[in-house]
């Protein structure tokens, strides 16, 4: 079984897969009386010309490490961003596009998300199942609502194996 290291979770490395939201640098502005630092506008989302946004609450059951990985899914018509509900690290996985649409994914990559740290995947990147790894496994979902469908599914011929940095 090929196995896949997880690397820390950074905005420069997961940015051909979406964006990292978190509190970095400076606040963008200062809000509420001076107690407030906003960091303004941090995720592309896209739902689409026929979907709206619509929040969701996922509670997930815990996951280990080494973790094998069977299935990545991915939304062709809108983005999807996971904002956990707790301050424990979880494990982001996603992988590089195939050669053409409507191949099989590609390469895939892991990263250990950090406590305070949540991501939001462009639309039609395949991805990892939600993973936390410590209870509560409790996110918040912001993705497209719609009526056409916007889950693809692929099991991997030979499950992956990921483990921890």
């Amino acid at each position: 079984m090929t196995t896949i290291v997880a690397k820390p979770l950074s905005a420069a490395a997961f940015a051909p897969f979406g964006d990292v939201l978190e509190i970095a640098g400076d606040p963008d502005k200062i809000i509420n009386q001076g107690l407030c630092g906003r960091y303004h506008d941090r995720a592309a989302l896209d739902f689409g010309a026929d979907g709206r946004a619509g929040i969701s609450l996922f509670n997930a059951q815990p996951r280990a490490l080494p973790y094998t990985l069977e299935l990545l899914e991915r939304h062709p018509e809108g983005s999807q961003a996971f904002v956990p509900m707790h301050q424990n690290p979880w494990l982001v996985i996603t992988a590089e596009a195939g050669e053409a649409p409507e191949a099989p994914p590609g390469m895939v990559h892991a990263f250990l998300a950090a406590p305070g740290q949540a991501i939001n995947f462009h639309k039609g990147t395949w991805h990892g199942v939600l993973t936390p790894l410590h209870g509560p496994g409790l996110f918040a979902v912001i993705d497209r609502i719609g009526d056409s469908a916007n889950l693809e599914e692929h099991w991997l011929a030979e499950p992956l194996l990921v483990t921890g940095p």
